[in-house]
């Protein structure tokens, strides 16, 4: 696993390290800056703030919610069990996880569990999302900047000392004493040469275009899909059918989600590649372009097809689709220790471990989608995953966590990722208060930090 594993276009520069001392106005000083306003953005700054800490959050776009807004991946997936006959829900998952949850049921914007092959998820409103997050955050007192990207990291020898902003106004720094990149895609590990990797040599999982169809007969549509969100052998068939006819729908297994709203149906169904059949690394702005012109031709083709073959679905029309093609994998941090396979398949449980991720190893390529079960049971992540094996003063939250390439198709879902975003606020805590870098920091007082806020573990 190695920073070299798989560069992508070699005409941007990355690296971009800027000493302590240097000519940009300094915007901002703070304890702990958080990058990225996703689940694990959220859930990092909230805890670092209400903590007590100084937290100052940035995020590219107007609104909180990262994978989970702006790509549309709109459930919450990872709280429950997965069983071989499943009946009722059982949740496994708690702590920042359940706040948010409740949060954003007690709003309306969050369905009951629906059932998703051998367990659950919920399926929430975008919108409520983005309003949730905004009232945890400057109800813990976090200072938000939307609108402003990261390009550039401030080091002083190898401490992380904060980042360069660019927004409309122009550029700035801000100086953290602690920076916890939950960016998803390692943004601040890798401007300052931190190793990462990308996949299983540079072999990640593919992205989608989630879409989402309004004025459904929902009654009509469940007596002839069932209620589980995995379609069924005969919608298979029909796309299968329609694809040998000519149409652009390469994915014949796709997943339906009843949303909030009335009448609507959130639909996870594009295969992203590209247009050679190449599979795309959306760190490259020229392969992310082409996913989400890709994507939006695909979602028109499946939202015409559902309106022509599917019942209750005649009178529907392609609502919308996400802001940005939905993003499962780019760039794995090196860790001080790493989430692997076996860990996976084998449940493992640790008394260092942060997170319990019951979701199956869900792995999307050009060849389909492959979901490994892990009945009745979990894993743990381990503490140390969070930790970049260079540099100090930074820890990550999110899907870039040091994780073995079919480790990663599991633990990166929603669930967990809120739950990795509590964890790393807490090792910030800790970190500034017993003056200890985070890898010096033992994982079982984070572990217990976090059973005391909530988290089942």
């Amino acid at each position: 696993m190695s920073s070299n594993a798989h560069n992508v276009a070699p005409a941007w520069a990355l690296s971009a390290i800027y000493p302590l001392q240097n000519d940009l106005p300094v915007l901002a000083e703070t304890d702990v800056l958080v990058v990225g306003a996703g689940a694990s953005g959220v859930a990092a700054a909230t805890t670092a703030a209400e903590a007590g800490k100084s937290v100052l959050i940035v995020e590219k776009y107007g609104f909180a919610g990262g994978a989970a807004v702006a790509g549309m991946s709109g459930t919450i997936c990872g709280m429950y069990y997965a069983t071989a006959r499943p009946r009722q829900p059982e949740q496994v998952v708690y702590g920042f996880t359940e706040r948010f949850r409740s949060a954003l049921a007690a709003r309306g914007g969050l369905t009951e569990p629906q059932l998703y092959g051998k367990t659950f998820t919920c399926a929430h409103d975008p919108h409520m999302w983005a309003e949730v997050a905004d009232e945890f955050l400057e109800n813990a007192g976090v200072r938000i900047l939307f609108h402003t990207a990261v390009t550039g990291v401030v080091m002083d020898g190898d401490r992380y000392a904060g980042v360069v902003l660019e927004s409309s106004a122009g550029r700035s720094v801000v100086l953290a004493q602690r920076t916890i990149d939950a960016s998803g895609d390692a943004a601040v590990v890798s401007r300052a040469n931190g190793a990462y990797y990308f996949g299983a040599d540079g072999r990640i999982q593919n992205p989608t275009m989630f879409f989402r169809l309004a004025d459904v007969d929902i009654d009509e549509f469940n007596e002839y899909y069932g209620q589980d969100t995995i379609c069924p052998p005969k919608l298979t068939d029909m796309i299968e059918q329609e694809r040998r006819a000519g149409a652009n729908l390469p994915r014949s297994r796709i997943w339906v989600f009843r949303t909030p709203r009335r009448n609507e149906l959130m639909v996870n169904a594009t295969r992203v590649e590209g247009r050679d059949g190449r599979a795309l690394n959306v760190i490259d702005p020229e392969d992310f372009t082409e996913g989400e012109v890709v994507g939006r031709r695909q979602a028109r083709e499946y939202a015409d097809f559902f309106r022509k073959h599917v019942p209750g679905c005649a009178s529907s029309y392609l609502e919308d689709t996400g802001t940005e093609v939905g993003v499962r994998q780019t760039r794995s941090i090196v860790g001080h220790e790493t989430l692997r396979n076996d860990d996976v398949l084998q449940g493992r449980k640790r008394d260092d471990g942060i997170c319990r991720v019951p979701w199956p190893i869900e792995l999307h390529d050009s060849k389909g989608s492959n979901l490994h079960w892990l009945l009745d049971d979990y894993y743990e992540v381990p503490y140390l995953s969070l930790v970049p094996v260079a540099g100090e003063n930074i820890i990550v939250a999110g899907r870039c966590l040091s994780a073995e390439h079919e480790a990663l198709a599991s633990a990166r879902v929603t669930a967990q990722c809120f739950e990795y975003g509590h964890a790393a606020g807490v090792a910030s805590v800790l970190s500034l208060d017993e003056n200890l870098p985070y890898a010096k920091i033992d994982g079982r007082a984070v572990r217990n930090a976090l059973a005391a806020n909530g988290s089942a573990l």
